[in-house]
């Protein structure tokens, strides 16, 4: 029954007492039981009877008016609920039992939601790929052979496989915008702020590079747990108010035909990316022009290299900083990516930041002058296919050798670097029938504008209908 059913219509049915809180529950406690062992998607877990029981309540209590009542949710496992263990995946936190939930887990429970665990991450968040020594790799849902990317590949996984109905991350470089890329679903970076964080404690004045985010099948599901989870928090200084709701971001034919689009492709050769990955998306560039929209191939006047220095200096130092308030004892103990971050970020001092600061400053100056031409800029969501999971990292990209661990993932900078909303949306297949995605990106703030697009785009394209064959 539940099986062809958005989230909406489950949503509506529930209301509707059509279906209990318990059924729904037990039809996403049957699918992960089935699939999880071989995704490792889900990490940590509830026991099912408490869950159960907690879904009985649900529907004694008859909580109906809750947005988010009896839809479960797994919360990425570098984020804090009370009663499961953060881990992040690395051995050393093992047992870190937090004492408060994240401002937006408050959120997901005040309406209604159930969490009934944890997804899987890159260990202590750090690359674009989901694997850790703590609970190994999570698969692609198109071939288990292969990464899920990262750092939310948990959250992905489990979503595209239907064993959550949507699902939370978060993003630095990438890691709403990967996964989603290698799943054939929708992720969306938001603004820095639209999501609320706790940012208690933190004692630099770094700018905010990392933002939660989240993913689900089509945005119309999106957009049922995003209404429930945006807006300003008094605990958090940069969290902000938008203009509307995103379930009512549908728009007419007429609208979506007036977007323009600036195609950035490979940033002028600097960015090294699979030739079939450009060609994909190229291709649905011009089915786009085919319905009207206004595409357009730019050699955008951005300067690479102070995007790169500027984004390198403030990862290293948030990174850095980021493990210092871990309290971890033993950095070398960390992964090599960790280990290479906290040492680049420990040598970096004020006037490194100050100059890192100038330079995006200085970006911020190009893309704003580009954008006053168009409303979305567009971007490949990966610069490689997915590859073999058990794989740290991709070493070489068409044959020329990396020469850093995350240089893989330099398409995701611009947004990170700019605080930039962006949307991956799936693009299509290759010919090993693996999924693709594309990066649509707007201004700082006009969240609703470019949801309004991915809707009217899922709509003409309907990349959701599309299931793997994961058994």
């Amino acid at each position: 029954m539940l099986e062809n059913q958005s989230v909406y219509e489950i949503q509506k049915n529930i209301r509707s007492r059509q279906i209990s809180v318990k059924e729904v529950l037990e039809y996403y406690l049957d699918k992960i039981e089935k699939l999880n062992p071989k995704l490792n998607a889900i990490v940590l877990q509830k026991d099912r009877e408490l869950l159960i029981k907690d879904a009985i309540e649900k529907d004694k209590n008859n909580e109906i008016e809750k947005p988010l009542n009896g839809l479960p949710i797994a919360i990425k496992d570098l984020t804090d609920v009370v009663g499961f263990k953060t881990t992040y995946g690395f051995p050393g936190s093992k047992n870190n039992q937090p004492k408060k939930n994240s401002l937006f887990v408050n959120r997901l429970i005040d309406k209604g939601a159930i969490i009934i665990g944890k997804t899987n991450t890159a260990e202590l968040g750090v690359g674009g790929h989901t694997i850790n020594r703590l609970f190994g790799p999570t698969s692609n849902v198109y071939d288990p052979s292969k990464s899920a990317a990262g750092s939310s590949g948990g959250a992905s996984s489990a979503v595209a496989a239907g064993l959550l109905p949507f699902a939370d991350g978060t993003d630095q470089m990438g890691s709403c915008r990967g996964p989603a890329a290698y799943a054939n679903i929708y992720g969306f970076r938001p603004t820095p702020g639209l999501i609320p964080v706790d940012h208690t404690g933190k004692k630099n004045n770094l700018p905010i590079l990392t933002t939660p985010g989240c993913f689900a099948k089509n945005p119309n599901d999106m957009s049922i747990l995003l209404d429930e989870i945006v807006g300003s928090d008094p605990l958090d200084r940069f969290s902000f108010d938008l203009d509307g709701l995103f379930k009512n971001q549908k728009i007419n034919d007429q609208k979506f035909s007036a977007f323009r689009v600036g195609w950035l492709s490979n940033m002028n050769g600097e960015y090294n990316v699979e030739k079939e990955i450009l060609e994909i998306c190229e291709k649905k560039l011009r089915e786009l022009e085919k319905i009207n929209i206004k595409v357009e191939e730019l050699k955008p006047k951005i300067n690479n290299e102070f995007l790169w220095k500027s984004w390198t200096t403030l990862r290293a130092k948030n990174i850095y900083e980021d493990t210092l308030a871990m309290n971890i004892l033993d950095v070398n103990s960390m992964t090599f990516q960790a280990i290479w971050e906290y040492n680049k970020g420990k040598e970096i001092n004020s006037e490194d930041i100050h100059s890192a600061i100038d330079k995006k400053q200085q970006c911020l100056n190009q893309i704003d002058l580009i954008f006053r031409n168009f409303d979305f800029l567009a971007l490949p969501s990966a610069q490689v296919y997915p590859f073999d999971k058990n794989l740290q990292f991709p070493k070489n990209i068409n044959g020329v050798e990396l020469d850093t661990y995350h240089r893989w993932l330099e398409v995701f900078i611009l947004s990170s670097l700019l605080d930039l909303p962006t949307f991956t949306i799936p693009v299509g297949f290759n010919k090993n029938g693996m999924p693709m995605g594309m990066q649509m990106i707007g201004r700082n703030k006009d969240d609703l504008k470019l949801f309004s697009f991915a809707i009217k785009y899922e709509d003409a394209f309907n990349y959701s209908k599309i299931k793997p064959k994961f058994k």
